[in-house]
């Protein structure tokens, strides 16, 4: 009846509709990357974010963000930190080059970098109800989003056209709506041969938990609220704890305590404050962020050979807003009220109820919401099936190579590994444990154009997915990060951006030309430690190491994904091996795998250029860019 009732509503409505080249779906840092993306030459963008505040994780306290290497930041998200450098009046040092910054402030960057594009309209607090699709009801796969209907807080309804859609929201609600092949929870471990993956397959997700931004400045410092629905008795376990030590301290910057405040702290005297991994005592709660991706009863798209239109249940809000409602407000009983009663109740040992006293929210931060986030931190729910599944394997070595598995088709790299803070726990909420925890090392990766693009068979020919990106669950562990999320929005937004031009599919393409633009605007499809944006051999070394050129050049590690030297907190210095070394004269070895790649490549070989003995890599390989690389590129 919803779908009939749906049909007939967009129906009505269509001509009326307002009409943009690119709709974007979520506000999130892939969002806003894949906005101005797709924007940059002129095409009208529709940014549309669910919730009250654009920016996701990065406006709504996530400040300490997840990256292993400044070297590993490129394209968007280098940007947006250079802009937070500037903010704060060049101080690259307080900031960690632009990584640690007030939500505030973070917020405002990345509303000025939008304010900049007047092609593209930003619109708040309007969610999805759902979608029309051209070719709906055949299975020839010839099928394409028409329109999409949006809802304001009161319900009024928004209907809006566009030739190319983006869904970048971490809940994949667009791509729900366009009844593409998705999954929830953990695959088992032979489906793609995953260490860290369970046995079996269950609809476990990792937990969620906010990203509490505090602060001990008295002068900036609101007292903490008791949440509605508070319950002594909720927290009263705690106290054991902290009489027999076993609890150390509330705040720590590592182990043994409750909150885990990052350090060093934000400006402004500010911290970002997180969850404690394998603690006594958690902020995230697997298992009571269930109904979070589809509310009560919400239906798994089956995803395989079988895959079948008609059998979809259709997209349908009813029921998810009050949903996420329930759950969003459980973690902050928990995670505020938790804190709210080791700084108030009298049974609370005296050193560390006085500890808890000296945190409060800050008066500056998140003033439209009483001084907390408005989002919670969704750190897993769908994952769409696309052209490629991201899995375990992508993120670990090549064989016996420094470097990670090759992908000749990269839109976007990252160096930070899977990343799990548990899909379930055991035994009381206090006290208890986390179950499918882990934390690997890996080389720097890189991550395919199919990840982000749906099935060609019984998909939609002009939607991307940076958000829901395709992937196992570990995968998604490996890729559910900020910056990365923000490259694989820049890499959708240019991929839109080209589909435009072309008045193609999504799937027809070039990933060439994409990495092209993308190597362009200073976004790295390989992780290099040396030559970083804004060298001018940028573009080169990307375009070469991405076929392979540096692939082979250095031997696995000891230890897998060995970094370099440890700086503070997750925080390291470069990569070893991961070098262009562009002076460094070209060694016979070397010389004869890289001729072999030109060949491969296409060069003609009389072209070949000649090797001397003082020739070194970079003159080589400008040589060969030259007859390779169209002029421009």
């Amino acid at each position: 009846m919803f779908k009939i009732l749906l049909l007939l509503l967009l129906a009505t409505i269509s001509a009326r509709s307002q009409d943009y080249d690119v709709l974007v779906y979520g506000a999130t840092p892939a969002g806003i990357a894949a906005a101005i993306a797709a924007g940059q030459e002129g095409a009208t963008v529709l940014l549309v974010e669910p919730s009250a505040r654009i920016g996701g994780m990065l406006a709504n306290g996530l400040s300490h963000v997840d990256l292993r290497t400044l070297e590993g930041m490129s394209g968007f998200y280098r940007r947006f930190t250079q802009r937070v450098v500037q903010h704060y009046g060049g101080d690259a040092k307080g900031t960690f080059h632009g990584t640690f910054a007030e939500p505030k402030v973070n917020l405002a960057v990345l509303e000025t970098m939008l304010a900049e594009k007047k092609n593209i309209t930003v619109w708040k607090q309007r969610a999805l109800e759902g979608v029309r699709i051209s070719g709906e009801g055949t299975n020839s796969g010839e099928r394409s989003l028409e329109i999409a209907l949006l809802a304001d807080q009161e319900n009024k309804r928004f209907p809006v056209s566009a030739r190319y859609f983006i869904d970048a929201t971490y809940e994949g609600d667009l791509i729900a709506a366009a009844r593409i092949p998705y999954r929830l929870g953990r695959e088992g471990a032979a489906e793609y041969g995953e260490s860290l993956a369970p046995a079996r397959a269950d609809v476990q997700l990792q937990g969620y938990n906010f990203r509490l931004c505090l602060t001990k400045e008295p002068a900036n410092r609101v007292a903490i609220p008791r949440p509605e629905g508070w319950k002594r008795t909720d927290y009263e376990a705690v106290i054991p704890l902290l009489e027999s030590g076993k609890l150390k301290s509330v705040f720590t910057s590592a182990g043994g305590g409750i909150f885990k405040a990052h350090e060093p702290p934000l400006p402004g005297g500010k911290y970002d404050v997180n969850d404690v991994s394998g603690g006594l005592v958690r902020l995230s709660l697997p298992g009571e962020n269930a109904e979070w991706p589809e509310g009560v009863g919400g239906a798994f798209v089956r995803d395989g050979d079988d895959f079948d239109v008609a059998s979809l249940v259709p997209f349908s809000r009813t029921g998810l807003r009050q949903a996420r409602a329930r759950v969003f407000d459980e973690h902050v009983r928990w995670n505020v009220g938790l804190l709210y009663f080791l700084q108030h109740d009298p049974a609370v040992p005296a050193k560390f109820r006085d500890e808890a006293r000296e945190w409060g929210l800050p008066a500056d931060e998140f003033t439209d919401n009483g001084h907390l986030p408005h989002q919670l931190y969704v750190r897993e729910a769908r994952r769409m099936r696309g052209i490629y599944v991201f899995s375990e394997k992508d993120s670990a070595h090549a064989p016996g190579d420094a470097r990670g598995v090759l992908h000749r088709d990269s839109v976007a790299m990252g160096d930070y590994g899977p990343n799990c803070h548990g899909t379930a726990h055991e035994g009381p909420r206090t006290g208890g444990k986390h179950r499918g925890e882990f934390y690997k090392p890996s080389p720097p990766y890189q991550i395919p154009f199919g990840v982000i693009l749906p099935p060609e068979k019984y998909a939609v020919d002009n939607l991307l997915a940076p958000g829901p990106v395709s992937s196992t669950h570990v995968g998604f562990c490996t890729l559910r990060f900020e910056p990365i999320w923000a490259a694989l929005g820049e890499a959708a937004g240019t991929a839109a951006r080209i589909a435009i031009a072309r008045k193609c599919s999504v799937h027809r393409v070039p990933v060439a030309l994409v990495q092209e633009r993308l190597h362009a605007a200073g976004a790295a499809t390989i992780y290099m430690s040396d030559v970083l944006p804004g060298h001018p051999d940028f573009a080169l070394v990307q375009w070469w190491g991405t076929a392979g050129g540096f692939h082979g050049l250095a031997p696995k590690p000891d230890t897998d994904g060995a970094r370099g030297a440890h700086l503070f907190g997750q925080y390291f210095e470069a990569f070893p091996n991961h070098a262009a070394d562009l002076e460094k004269v070209l060694d016979s070895t070397t010389a004869e795998r890289w001729r072999a790649l030109a060949l491969e490549l296409g060069c003609p070989a009389e072209k070949l250029p000649a090797v001397a003995p003082e020739t070194t890599r970079g003159t080589w390989l400008r040589a060969v860019g030259a007859t390779l690389r169209p002029a421009g590129r």
